[in-house]
C-alpha cells in the first residue's frame, strides 16, 4: 500500500511541476506588449505627401484600428483559456481556526473524553489546522475541448480578418480625401490661370485705351471677369485647405493640421495600363479569395461548425481522474506525514436526462451554422456586386477621360484662335469671354476626369482587397 501511495505522490509532484512550467511558458510568451501602432512616418521630414504615405500614417494613428488590434489580442487570450482545459487543475487549501465551545458542548465533550480517561480534559478554545492539495484531470469529455480550442482559433482568425477589413476601409477613406484634395489643387491651378488670362486682357485693354484704340467698356468688362476669376481662385484655395483638414483628420494628425512645408504629390496623368480594363472574372475571383470580410465570414462559418461539435459532445460520457491529499491537526500547524490522508478516484459520468436541454443546444448550434453559411453566401454575392460596380465605374472614367481630354484640347485651340481674332479686331469681346469660360469649364471637367480615373482604380483595388498588398502589416 505504501508503494502505491509513494507512486501517487510522485505522479502528483510531476504533474504539478509540468503544469507550472507550461503556465510560465504561456505567460512569458504572451506577457510581452505587442506593438499596436505601426511605425509612423515622420511628417516633419517629408516634403511631398503621396497617397501611400498618407495611408501609412492613417493606419498607424487610427483609433478604430487600435480597437481592432485589442480585439485580436483578446482572441489570443481566449485560445489560451480553451487550451487550459487539457491540463489538470491543481488547488491548494489551508485554514486555521479557533473554536470556542458553549458550556453545554464543553460539558458533553468533557464527559465523552472522561469515559475513556477519567483524568482527561478538553481545551476550550481549541485550535484546528487543515491543509490540503487536490488535483482533477478530465481524461475524456466527448471531444468538447478539441472543438472549443478550434472555435477559439477560428474566432482569432475572424478578429484578424476584421482588423484587415478595418485597414481596407481606412485606406479607402484616406484615398477619397486625398483625391479630393488633389482635385482642389487642379481647380486652384485652373482658377489661377484664369486670373492670369484676364489680368493680361485688362492690361492690354488699358494700353489700347491709352493710345485711343480701345473702349472703356472693354476695360471694365475684363476687370469684372478678372475679379470673378479672383473670387474663383479664393474659393478654390479655401476648398483645398478644407480638403487638407479632412485628410489630416483621417490620418490622425494632431489638431488636423499638416506642417506648413508639406505639399501633396502632383496629380499624374493616366498611363497606358490605366486605360485598359481588367478582366471581371479574374477580379471577382481575386476578391473572393483575398478580401478580408469574405475570409472573416468563412472563419465565422467554421467557428459555427465547431460549435455543433461542442454541443454534440454533451451526449458522450465524461471520464476524469482526481486525487487529494488532506491533513488536519489541533494545537500547532506543524504537520507530519501521519496527519495526511490520501485519496485517488476515477470518475465516469453520463447524463441520462436533462429535460431536453442538450438536444435544444445542438439544434441551436446547427441553426447558427446554417445562419453563418447563408451570411457567407450573402457576403460573397455582395463582394461580387461591388467589384462589378467598381469595374463599371472604371470603364466610365476611362471613357470620360478620353472625351474630356479631346474636348479640352479643342476648346483651348478655339480660345487661342478667338483671342487672336479679338486682338486683330475681327471678333467681339463677348465671344472671347465665352471662349474663355468654355476653356475653364473644359479644364475643370478634364481635371475631374483624371482624378476620377485614379479614384476608380483605387476603388477597384479596395473592393478586391488588392490595396492591402501595397502595405506590410505585422502579424
Amino acid at each position: 500500500m505504501r508503494r502505491y501511495l509513494f507512486f501517487f505522490q510522485l505522479v502528483f509532484c510531476v504533474l504539478f511541476l509540468v503544469t507550472q512550467s507550461l503556465s510560465a511558458q504561456e505567460i512569458s510568451g504572451t506577457g510581452e506588449e505587442e506593438k499596436i501602432h505601426a511605425q509612423t512616418p515622420d511628417l516633419t521630414e517629408i516634403r511631398v505627401l503621396d497617397l501611400r504615405t498618407a495611408g501609412q500614417v492613417a493606419l498607424a494613428e487610427s483609433p478604430s484600428l487600435v480597437a481592432a488590434e485589442a480585439r485580436v489580442r483578446q482572441a489570443k487570450e481566449r485560445i489560451l483559456q480553451a487550451r487550459s482545459a487539457y491540463w489538470p487543475r491543481i488547488d491548494a487549501t489551508g485554514s486555521s481556526s479557533r473554536v470556542w465551545l458553549s458550556d453545554t458542548a464543553h460539558e458533553n465533550a468533557l464527559q465523552s473524553a472522561r469515559m475513556f480517561n477519567p483524568e482527561a480534559d478538553v481545551d476550550d478554545p481549541e485550535d484546528y489546522h487543515r491543509a490540503g492539495l487536490s488535483a482533477a484531470w478530465v481524461l475524456f469529455d466527448g471531444f468538447e475541448r478539441e472543438f472549443s480550442v478550434a472555435s477559439a482559433r477560428f474566432a482569432e482568425q475572424e478578429s484578424r480578418e476584421a482588423r484587415m477589413n478595418t485597414r481596407r476601409l481606412i485606406l479607402s477613406s484616406v484615398a477619397a480625401a486625398y483625391y479630393n484634395a488633389q482635385l482642389a489643387i487642379e481647380n486652384t491651378a485652373i482658377a489661377d490661370a484664369d486670373e492670369s488670362f484676364y489680368g493680361r486682357q485688362v492690361e492690354d485693354a488699358q494700353a489700347r485705351r491709352r493710345v485711343g484704340t480701345g473702349a472703356l467698356s472693354d476695360v471694365l468688362t475684363f476687370q469684372v471677369q478678372l475679379n470673378s476669376a479672383k473670387g474663383e481662385l479664393i474659393q478654390a484655395k479655401q476648398m483645398y485647405k478644407a480638403s487638407l483638414f479632412a485628410l489630416a483628420a483621417l490620418m490622425g494628425i494632431p489638431e488636423a493640421a499638416f506642417p506648413n512645408h508639406l505639399e501633396l504629390a502632383p496629380l499624374e496623368s493616366e498611363s497606358p495600363e490605366e486605360m485598359m480594363l481588367p478582366d471581371p472574372d479574374a477580379q471577382i475571383a481575386y476578391a473572393l479569395e483575398h478580401r478580408p470580410d469574405v475570409l472573416q465570414s468563412g472563419y465565422t462559418t467554421m467557428r459555427a461548425a465547431s460549435g455543433v461539435g461542442a454541443a454534440r459532445a454533451k451526449f458522450f460520457p465524461t471520464l476524469s481522474l482526481s486525487a487529494s491529499l488532506n491533513g488536519e491537526r489541533t494545537d500547532k500547524p506543524d504537520f507530519d506525514p501521519d496527519d495526511f490522508g490520501k485519496n485517488i478516484m476515477l470518475n465516469l459520468s453520463y447524463n441520462l436526462f436533462d429535460g431536453g436541454a442538450n438536444k435544444a443546444k445542438l439544434r441551436e448550434s446547427k441553426l447558427r451554422k446554417t445562419e453563418a453559411e447563408k451570411e457567407m453566401e450573402n457576403v460573397r454575392i455582395t463582394v461580387a456586386s461591388e467589384v462589378r460596380k467598381a469595374l463599371t465605374k472604371l470603364e466610365s472614367a476611362q471613357e470620360q477621360l478620353l472625351l474630356q481630354r479631346s474636348n479640352a484640347d479643342m476648346v483651348r485651340k478655339n480660345r487661342d484662335l478667338v483671342e487672336k481674332e479679338y486682338t486683330a479686331g475681327q471678333t467681339s469681346l463677348v465671344r472671347l469671354n465665352s471662349a474663355q469660360r468654355d476653356l475653364i469649364a473644359a479644364q475643370g471637367r478634364l481635371a475631374l476626369a483624371i482624378v476620377s480615373l485614379q479614384q476608380a482604380w483605387h476603388d477597384l483595388k479596395v473592393n478586391t482587397g488588392e490595396i492591402l498588398t501595397d502595405f506590410d502589416f505585422p502579424d
